[in-house]
């Protein structure tokens, strides 16, 4: 009996996506931290629709959705940028970004390969060992994450600590596997409804403060001998 090519000739996807070249991967693990950070924009909220899967990201600081902004367009993904004042005795901004209709396939796509791939390259086991030039990358990794969290996490920063809360469990985890990375000890506390990551004050703040600070765009030589941000 000869085959139908129709149905046996039909190409299949792959069972998983094809890994995301480093420099792809380093922006788009960097906006999935921003997007776990925050909650959908208010008229995309539901309980059933995952963050990456929103068309857009609502921040309350400017800094972060500039990041953000700054980050997509490297992933030649456009936005709308829109900002909205409110209050009444105590002013504040709520800065949205809109993804085009056409763009949000691949924008939910990236985001969720590059925070996949990511967590996986920083919870993948000790750096030690490794190649100078893995451990330098890893370690933009950790930076990225905290980069994220202390620009739209909620900063509870006292006399003694420097911290973040969060509502993501996983990016919390990837806060302290991240702070180990480089080389500072966190601590991670339960909250109402929250995850609080915090690390001490001193050296070791001032080595995350350092190691989060922005950078110019792709500076560094990755493992594959490509510059990353």
């Amino acid at each position: 009996m000869a085959r139908d090519p129709a149905l046996l000739d039909r190409p299949r996807p792959p069972a998983t996506p094809p890994p995301l070249d480093w420099l792809t991967l380093g922006d788009a693990f960097e906006a999935s931290c921003l997007l776990r950070c925050t909650a959908p924009p208010t008229s995309a909220r539901s309980s059933a629709t995952p963050p990456a899967q929103a068309p857009g990201v609502e921040f309350n600081r400017e800094d972060a959705a500039q990041r953000m902004r700054q980050l997509l367009a490297r992933l030649d993904i456009p936005v709308t940028h829109e900002v909205t004042v409110g209050g009444l005795r105590r002013r504040y901004e709520v800065h949205r970004l809109w993804v085009p209709p056409e763009h949000r396939g691949t924008y939910g796509r990236l985001m969720d390969a590059g925070w996949w791939q990511g967590r996986r390259d920083l919870l993948g086991g000790p750096v030690l060992g490794t190649s100078p030039a893995r451990r330098r990358w890893v370690s933009r990794l950790a930076a990225a994450a905290w980069r994220s969290a202390l620009l739209a996490g909620g900063r509870h920063v006292r006399r003694h600590i420097l911290g973040v809360r969060l509502t993501d469990r996983e990016l919390a985890a990837v806060l302290i596997r991240g702070a180990a990375v480089l080389d500072v000890p966190a601590v991670l506390r339960p909250g109402t409804g929250c995850f609080l990551v915090s690390v001490a004050d001193g050296p070791d703040r001032e080595r995350i403060l350092h190691s989060a600070s922005l950078e110019p765009a792709r500076a560094a030589v990755s493992p594959r001998g490509r510059p990353v941000c």
